[in-house]
């Protein structure tokens, strides 16, 4: 991916070497593993972390902590190829919401390292990139991008942009109010249908990431050879049914909270052909 000429987003803010005390979580490591695979690569850890917890009981930053630090080139050269990323989501996404008549809110990106304290509660880096749509910001560990080369076998740059811009589309879904609506019909569904709401929120972010990969060449040229295969890679690699069967050795796909491998390369290679938002639809029908 050729990202060094590219702009920074001043929309970063760095918490790595924060320090964030560990709060009183009700269902003990029962509930951290659901949280893994529910929020796993984008989704809303406050569902499962804070769900029998009070307000009361989030930790509050530990008092050795320093301030966050906002900036638009950070010192090293991962932290500043995600700011470079970021920049680039953001010059796509408020493009097209200008067509739309729309304004585009830029999501800021968090760095941490370990744990976080967000608005959607306090979360440990095992849980992956997330989107916390109570505040408008993606948070990244990037520790994550070495799991995603060694453990996962997804290495590259642009595999590593997917999983930024996955998460951006989390963003647009909150814009749109799509995730609102998801999260409402949730609360009136089965556990099942639930997942496959959830399935399909997770899949049209892969969509739109792919949609962000689309107009990114179009406009700017950032693909080289080979990258468009690192992040179909990378969307395979954590596809549910591959998570499930390193993890326990066989597949129910009835907890799938966020596709398939098949699924998720399907709705990405969707994105990035047409670079149309409106061809991500993952809603509209029953098949997927």
């Amino acid at each position: 991916m050729d990202w060094e000429k590219g702009r920074r987003s001043t929309n970063v803010e760095d918490r790595r070497g924060r320090g964030v005390s560990a709060p009183i979580i009700g269902g003990g490591i029962g509930t951290i593993l659901l949280a893994l695979v529910v929020t796993f690569l984008g989704g809303d850890p406050s569902v499962i972390l804070n769900q029998n917890t009070p307000s009361n009981q989030r930790s509050a930053p530990s008092s050795q902590s320093r301030s966050p630090q906002t900036t638009g080139a950070a010192n090293d050269k991962m932290s500043d190829f995600v700011s470079v990323v970021l920049a680039d989501t953001e010059d796509t996404w408020s493009d097209i919401f200008r067509q739309s008549g729309g304004r585009y809110v830029e999501p800021t990106l968090v760095l941490y390292s370990d744990a976080v304290d967000s608005a959607c509660g306090f979360t440990r880096s095992a849980v992956g990139p997330f989107y916390c749509p109570r505040d408008q910001k993606v948070y990244i560990d990037l520790g994550f991008y070495r799991e995603l080369k060694t453990k996962y076998q997804a290495p590259g740059d642009f595999a590593q942009a997917y999983v930024v811009a996955h998460e951006v589309g989390h963003h647009v879904q909150n814009l749109l109010g799509i995730s609102d609506k998801v999260r409402s019909l949730q609360k009136q569904s089965s556990q099942v249908e639930a997942n496959q709401l959830s399935v399909k929120l997770e899949l049209q972010a892969d969509c739109f990431a792919g949609v962000w990969g689309n107009r990114a060449q179009r406009s700017r040229q950032v693909l080289q050879q080979g990258d468009i295969e690192e992040a179909i890679a990378a969307a395979s690699a954590i596809g549910d049914d591959r998570l499930q069967e390193r993890a326990r050795g066989y597949v129910v796909p009835e907890s799938f909270t966020h596709g398939s491998a098949a699924q998720r390369t399907q709705w990405f290679k969707k994105g990035i052909q047409s670079g149309d938002p409106s061809q991500c639809n993952t809603f509209a029908g029953t098949n997927l």
